[in-house]
């Protein structure tokens, strides 16, 4: 063994060719201030035909006498298998509640394991990747991990919505991230954090039913609120006042409702991209993203008012709903020469993501949510997608950029996202959280080709299937990356993997929009955005101990003319298409055949 890289590697090695696979044994060297790496080495003697099991075991324990314990135990080769075998079981228990099969193989991998995987065992509960070892819960970023949970485990979902709530201030704000499990954590001005808390919650409740949810009692921090000259306070902080999850959710709403000068939401410390820190830093610059994400929240919060029947603050934010649809299509979008929606106000009223600017014109996320809010004159959110398209999607490079051009030698100050390198990260590269949200709002347009095409274009799989590509992309093809580099010399290079947001919205993109994976309460809808030639294609659903089989059949032009989609379950057809959720223990063979709109 070795800790040595030059002894592993040699003077003129490589990962290539490493030195000490050309010989026998390596030198013992285990000490501080050498370059590290680990090295285990173990040479084998086989026999024609003869097969030989190693195992390599990595552990600590409690101290050196329980640690020799783990050895001892693991040395028996039978030890090992069960425990191989009990992780199985358990990851499979979780992977394989929903399986599907496309004919696009590599969407299969992706979506039937590896994408989930990624989001539970790194972003969920380990926190942790070889980019950021952190260990934190972010406010903004595990909420939307954990809805990528909901069909197969919506118990993790309902206990992090809970958590989340209790990292939440009287006055309604919110901490920008804590550590457990002592709770320490940053409160900041961040203007879209704490909306991510009705919003999740009202999706939650959409999909399981679970309403009880909203009366669960939950305490608040306690603290006074940031003084006019802070920008943020790291600390412990108290529990003050407990009340239920629902009016946590309306405080967050009310709390977020903000509006600058041309009545747009405040930027605050930042939006979403945390490298905008600087855009209205001084209080009154302005996010048009945040308006469409906060329209969007309101339309969905306004129906859990709806189902408690507080029909006041449901009419309240429907009316706000209202408001900021008329400012965000005035003041919002980019006037005659533009063909797409600003991104935001700086605090002196300049425009960011304008065809008049000479970095950043264009910014995916206003385009996509002007969509996925369902608010946006359908006009101009059509024209905004298709700006996205044509400035946007690189096919070539098999990227879909955050926004073009990178900053560089822009006078006003966005934030630190222009000390990134141009094209790395948020700087103008791929960064795939948005670039999923981009599919999704051509999928909702109805654009059902072109974003089974885009999402086969970012598919990590198809970054490295030859191996040209994989001395491009550089990077583990079996998970997300949450960027890919634009700029030349480094086109392509994947960036950020594992810890990263995009491999739950890639899994929702997937199975709820692409695939239309619908289920609301006890009951189920299919209502999928594929490609005309996709004849069928399956999923296998789990709830509980019960199987629906689910074939999805896409008929023929001649066939479509004056047809409607029809579902059956067991031979029986099922009126307004809609499967009913029964645990019965039993397979439910369920046919849907859709029947593609005739131009």
């Amino acid at each position: 063994m070795t800790t040595d890289r030059s002894e592993f590697l040699g003077e003129l090695g490589s990962y290539i060719r490493p030195a000490a696979l050309e010989r026998v044994g390596l030198t013992p060297r285990v000490e501080a201030g050498a370059d590290p790496c680990a090295v285990l080495q173990c040479l084998l003697w086989l026999q024609p035909g003869e097969t030989k099991e190693i195992t390599f075991l990595l552990g600590q324990g409690a101290d050196r006498a329980d640690a020799e314990r783990l050895i001892s135990t693991y040395q028996n080769i039978q030890n090992v298998d069960s425990a191989w075998q009990q992780v199985g079981e358990f990851w499979d228990g979780i992977l394989e509640q929903t399986q599907v099969q496309t004919p696009d193989a590599g969407m299969d991998i992706l979506l039937n394991r590896w994408l989930l995987y990624q989001a539970l065992a790194c972003r969920f509960w380990g926190r942790t990747a070889f980019y950021q070892s952190s260990g934190a819960y972010g406010f903004r970023d595990q909420l939307q991990d954990v809805m990528g949970f909901v069909h197969i485990r919506p118990d993790l979902t309902r206990a992090h919505i809970l958590d989340a709530a209790a990292h939440q201030f009287e006055q309604g704000d919110v901490l920008h991230w804590w550590h457990p499990p002592g709770g320490r954590g940053l409160r900041t001005r961040c203007s879209d954090n704490l909306l991510w808390l009705p919003y999740v919650t009202a999706h939650y409740i959409r999909v399981t039913g679970d309403r009880s949810i909203l009366e669960e009692q939950v305490p608040f921090l306690e603290a006074e609120p940031l003084k006019p000259e802070e920008h943020e306070r790291y600390g412990q902080f108290p529990f003050g006042e407990t009340a239920t999850l629902y009016e946590h959710c309306r405080r967050a709403i009310l709390k977020g409702i903000t509006a600058g000068p041309h009545g747009i939401p405040l930027m605050g410390a930042h939006d979403w991209n945390d490298g905008m820190n600087r855009v209205g830093v001084h209080g009154r610059g302005e996010s048009i993203w945040l308006g469409w994400f906060l329209s969007r929240t309101l339309n969905d919060f306004a129906e859990i008012c709806d189902l408690i029947n507080d029909r006041k603050q449901a009419d309240e934010f429907r009316l706000k709903i209202t408001e900021l649809h008329k400012v965000l299509e005035k003041n919002g979008w980019d006037g005659e020469h533009g063909e797409w929606y600003l991104r935001a106000y700086y605090d002196d009223g300049s425009r960011l993501g304008s065809f008049s600017n000479h970095e950043c014109q264009i910014d995916s996320i206003a385009q996509s949510w002007a969509v996925i809010s369902g608010n946006a004159d359908p006009h101009n959110a059509l024209k905004a997608m298709e700006s996205v398209y044509e400035n946007l999607v690189r096919p070539k490079d098999e990227l879909i950029l955050l926004f073009t051009p990178p900053f560089q030698r822009t006078a006003r100050d966005p934030g630190y996202i222009k000390g990134y390198p141009r094209g790395i990260r948020e700087n103008g590269g791929q960064y795939t959280h948005a670039a999923l949200w981009a599919i999704w709002a051509f999928a909702q347009l109805g654009q059902d080709e072109r974003a089974t095409e885009l999402f086969r274009l970012i598919n990590p799989i198809y970054h490295a299937d030859t191996p040209e590509k994989v001395d491009r992309y550089r990077v583990e093809p079996y998970v997300i990356a949450a960027d890919v580099y634009s700029i030349a010399p480094y086109i392509g290079r994947g960036g950020w993997t594992w810890y990263t947001g995009s491999a739950s919205w890639m899994y929702r993109l997937g199975v709820e929009m692409l695939l239309g994976l619908q289920r609301t309460g006890d009951t189920l809808q299919i209502k999928p955005h594929v490609p005309k030639d996709w004849n069928e294609y399956q999923i296998n659903y789990r709830f509980g101990k019960t199987l629906y089989h689910i074939r999805v059949q896409t008929q023929s032009d001649a066939e479509a003319k004056h047809r409607k989609d029809k579902v059956s379950m067991d031979g029986k057809v099922l009126k307004e298409g809609m499967i009913p959720l029964t645990d019965d223990g039993k397979t439910h063979e369920v046919l849907v055949e859709v029947y593609p709109l005739v131009e």
